[in-house]
């Protein structure tokens, strides 16, 4: 598991950033209206999943675990793709989307993390950006009918946070991948060009 998310740590990095901008321009955005909210919400959910299938698809053959971010990655495409073609969702679909987007989500990053426990420092920052995620969503659920400006503030926070918690991850995972300090039985994707046999 930690040979895929040492190679692409820069799809950790990425999902990072976009929710960072996702979450200033949810809050900055002044008089941003629903289908503004819609629209930021699609763009994010496809282009952090497109870069979890494309971090999967790459990595596929270096580790058995690369279904875990390519399931990440299909349910967020999903959710963009829903929220996309639906511009005219009403703002409790919207927020019962984004809601069962960060629960399922959450689960997932938690199941990552408990997978790298034992082979990698700081998978606990995967852990409680997957636990922001599930309470952002239970939030969510529980509380359907809230103001849009208390939403719109819930979801800015919530994407800025988990944003910078795998903004963190990402940077831990590189250090560690650049120092030579992951396991030897963790890399079997990564080919030891010393033992090469001469041509």
């Amino acid at each position: 598991m930690n040979s895929f998310f040492a190679q692409s740590w820069w799809e950790i990095a990425l999902r990072g950033v976009l929710a960072i901008l996702f979450g200033i321009l949810a809050a900055v955005v002044p008089g941003l209206t629903l289908l503004g909210l819609i629209a930021l919400f699609a763009a994010f959910a496809l282009l952090s999943g497109i870069s979890a299938v494309a971090g999967a698809a790459r990595y596929r053959r270096a580790n058995d675990d690369w279904w875990l971010p390519l399931l990440l990655g299909l349910v967020s495409i999903g959710a963009g793709i829903v929220a996309l073609v639906n511009p005219a969702l009403t703002a409790l679909a919207l927020v019962l989307i984004m809601g069962a987007n960060a629960l399922v989500t959450g689960v997932l990053e938690i199941i990552a993390a408990v997978r790298l426990r034992k082979v990698i420092e700081g998978e606990w920052m995967m852990a409680l950006s997957g636990i922001v995620s599930i309470v952002f969503g239970a939030l969510v659920f529980l509380f359907p009918g809230a103001g849009a400006l208390a939403l719109v503030w819930l979801i800015s926070l919530y994407a800025i946070l988990s944003g910078i918690l795998l903004l963190a991850l990402s940077v831990k995972v590189q250090r560690l991948a650049r120092r030579g300090q992951l396991p030897p039985g963790e890399r079997r994707g990564i080919p030891d060009r010393r033992i090469s046999p001469a041509h």
